[in-house]
């Protein structure tokens, strides 16, 4: 399954889906008057990432309970059934608790026990059965870097038509910079959005006549981002 971009004759890399929380059910599992495959079996061989998961509506992540264990969706309409494949990696990322700080050495958390229990409820039991590696903290420094380096900037390069390396080039201090400043607090879909906005401004440049590749360097990040979010004292 998958989609081809434009110009593209063969999908050679497993796809990577990460649809936004006010997704359907529809959207996610597939159907409509014309049923179409939905997330799980466009991301068939791959990842579905959902991001702050607790933000779903509750009984859209229900309906990933089935394909979890089928490994395929059937659809039934009046005038036909459709099956597809979604044998896919669910990977799924979310906050402690509502304002994110439960468990942080240095930030002091503002919730109750009511509101943290009522936050994880969110999602159920089943579900959770389902999911094989758990893991209750939030990402290290080290790990959104990697996150950014190796899988969001490609793609977002890939998005916006630049070359990998070819074109554009970030250096290692300015994801640095960009995860430490601009995204310390945010989760993974606000980071690959900053990287997405200082590519789109790539093609601007190249498109204004400016030399490649384009160096990214930390002192230059600000001039791409505005000033820093969560700037160090």
């Amino acid at each position: 399954m998958g989609r081809l971009e434009k110009g593209q004759a063969l999908i050679t890399r497993r796809p990577f889906r990460s649809p936004h929380h006010t997704i359907s059910d529809a959207g996610l599992i597939g159907g409509g008057h014309i049923p179409r495959p939905g997330e799980v079996s466009l991301a068939h061989h791959g990842v579905l990432f959902l991001d702050e998961l607790p933000e779903f509506k509750k009984h859209v992540l229900e309906v990933l309970r089935q394909p979890l264990e089928d490994l395929k969706v059937t659809i039934s309409r009046a005038s036909t059934t459709l099956t597809y494949p979604s044998s896919f990696m669910l990977v799924a990322a979310m906050n402690p608790c509502p304002c994110g700080y439960l468990g942080d050495p240095e930030r002091h958390c503002r919730c109750t026990p009511e509101q943290v229990q009522r936050y994880r409820g969110r999602i159920s039991g089943p579900l959770l059965d389902r999911m094989e590696v758990i893991q209750l903290s939030g990402y290290l420094a080290s790990e959104k870097l990697e996150i950014a380096r190796n899988h969001l900037l490609p793609r977002q390069l890939e998005r916006a038509g630049l070359k990998p390396r070819g074109q554009l080039r970030i250096d290692q201090a300015a994801l640095r910079r960009i995860v430490e400043d601009y995204a310390r607090e945010a989760g993974v879909r606000r980071l690959e959005k900053y990287l997405g906005t200082i590519a789109r401004k790539a093609v601007v440049q190249i498109l204004e006549g400016a030399k490649t590749p384009i160096r990214v360097r930390a002192r230059d990040v600000e001039e791409y981002l505005g000033k820093p979010v969560f700037a160090k004292e």
